[in-house]
């Protein structure tokens, strides 16, 4: 295992492998979008995006998403925020400084778009949330494509890899440790800007 810290920070995390390493990972963000009690936005997905598979009890999750060819990172971060939720109105305040990634359970199913990939390698990007809570619209998505998710909520930044599907919980216990700076109901108040590189 590699460790790691969130830029600006002593927290430790750590770059999770489930397989050997000659398989490719695909390039994602994610994104932990916190408010001002320090609470953090996950939603429930729909269903199954090809090996992306959910399991009864564990739909929810925070956004997260695909980077295009030579995206800047955090660009691609808000745009998935946008693209799953319709936000904008968020304010960086940090990344994790390596990329955590997981491994999709074995998949049997028609070929689809992800399975060139063995799973995701993903760079987390902390945010505030700077707008009220009737921007979150996860019903009109943004790229035109069907929703992803069909409810949200504001939950503890701690609870999170309890509620997720077991094959991200180690990447989630990550972001856990990594953020855990912004998650509280002071933590808004004593916010300090983190650069989102090294």
């Amino acid at each position: 295992m590699i460790p790691m810290t969130m830029s600006g920070r002593g927290n430790s995390c750590v770059f999770i492998r489930m397989r050997g390493a000659d398989a490719a990972y695909r390039s994602n963000v994610g994104i932990a979008l916190f408010n001002a009690q320090g609470l953090v936005l996950i939603a429930r997905r729909i269903g199954d995006d090809g090996p992306e598979v959910i399991y009864p009890g564990f739909e929810w999750q925070m956004p997260q998403g695909g980077t295009d060819p030579g995206e800047d990172l955090e660009t691609a971060a808000r745009r998935e925020l946008y693209e799953e939720t319709g936000v904008t109105s968020a304010r960086l305040l940090g990344q994790l400084h390596q990329p955590v990634a997981y491994d999709w359970p074995p998949y049997h199913g028609p070929p689809h778009r992800l399975g060139r990939w063995r799973g995701q390698s993903q760079v987390w990007f902390a945010f505030r949330f700077a707008g009220a809570d009737s921007e979150i619209d996860l019903t009109s998505p943004q790229t035109g494509e069907a929703a992803e998710f069909d409810a949200w909520r504001w939950e503890r930044l701690a609870v999170l890899p309890a509620l997720v599907v077991p094959y991200k919980r180690q990447v989630y216990a990550a972001v856990v440790d990594g953020f855990a700076g912004f998650a509280g109901p002071s933590a808004a108040n004593h916010d300090r800007i983190v650069p989102a590189s090294g």
